[in-house]
């Protein structure tokens, strides 16, 4: 097969050769280009979908730790022994400042928040399929600094999600999830007393997860591959055409004049002269034929002299 195409090859003219050779060259580089651009592209989309979802990990992240810190302190001092507000509680606040977001912004309405909970006060909250998945393997691991990440599907679109393990860290918080006999009435008054109980200290029984729509992100490195791609091709292009356009002109027109005048000679036509048009190895091989014709020139006038006549 291959000894086939070799000798299809070497039959071909020096153009038709020119091209062919170029044609796999664009083929080959265009391949080459698109892998590694995709590759690349990818890569960048991948590093911005995980940089948006992280921002907005942090910042709910700060919103809670300024409540804990600093709002729930204070409410607190001035509430009652039976009241309760929600403002105190820094999921509650994160939740409303990430709605907030989503009302003065609609890039993020795609955008997911939520303290995923086995067993939650606001069922709200209350822990889909994956993500108990998620919030069992923080409780194998039994790790509050552990932090997990990856891809899932949201009624058939790609997110990329963090998520981190939520537990009572402090034993104050006990007194609204211990049981429903110490909780404040004014929760109990909202929520009821069938869940969001039994919590214990440092254990491990929700998390908090952000999940961000890698779709869009994504979408736009392919289309950002495709433009690539298209001004490779179109460069290539326009390379394989200058590239034809210049052999044609400065070699094969040049050697098929050679061709011509060399044919003329060859029928004793010696009045053809070998047009020299550069200096390069054209311009040599032009050199070459017109010594070659005028040496066959003066071996012909030397044979007609020494040939006798009569």
């Amino acid at each position: 097969m291959l000894r086939k195409l070799t000798k299809k090859f070497q039959n071909l003219t020096l153009a038709t050769k020119l091209t062919t050779l170029l044609l796999i060259i664009f083929i080959g580089g265009i391949t080459l280009s698109s892998i590694a651009f995709a590759n690349l592209l990818n890569y960048q989309a991948e590093i911005a979908v995980k940089s948006r979802a992280r921002f907005i990990f942090q910042n709910i992240n700060a919103v809670r730790q300024y409540t804990n810190d600093e709002v729930q302190p204070v409410l607190e001092r001035r509430l009652k022994g039976d009241e309760f507000a929600l403002q105190t509680i820094p999921s509650y606040s994160a939740r409303k400042v990430f709605l907030n977001l989503q009302k003065q912004d609609v890039s993020y309405n795609n955008f997911f928040y939520k303290d995923a909970m086995l067993n939650p006060t606001n069922l709200q909250d209350k822990a889909d399929n994956f993500e108990t998945t998620i919030v069992q393997k923080f409780q194998q691991a039994n790790n509050l600094e552990n932090t997990t990440s990856g891809y899932h599907w949201i009624n058939g679109v790609k997110y990329y999600y963090i998520a981190s393990p939520l537990a009572v860290k402090d034993s104050s918080c006990l007194r609204c999830h211990s049981s429903p006999d110490v909780a404040p009435k004014g929760m109990i008054k909202v929520y009821g007393t069938e869940h969001g109980f039994g919590w214990k200290l440092n254990e491990i029984n929700g998390a908090q997860i952000v999940s961000v729509p890698a779709n869009i992100i994504l979408e736009r490195a392919k289309q950002a591959l495709l433009l690539a791609i298209g001004i490779i091709t179109l460069v290539f292009a326009i390379a394989i055409f200058v590239a034809n356009l210049w052999m044609k002109r400065y070699v094969i027109q040049p050697i098929k004049k050679v061709v011509r005048v060399a044919e003329a000679v060859s029928t004793g036509d010696f009045d053809v002269e070998f047009e020299k048009v550069s200096k390069d190895e054209i311009g040599s091989l032009v050199e070459a034929f017109t010594r070659m014709k005028l040496s066959l020139l003066m071996a012909i006038q030397s044979f007609e002299q020494q040939r006798p006549k009569g």
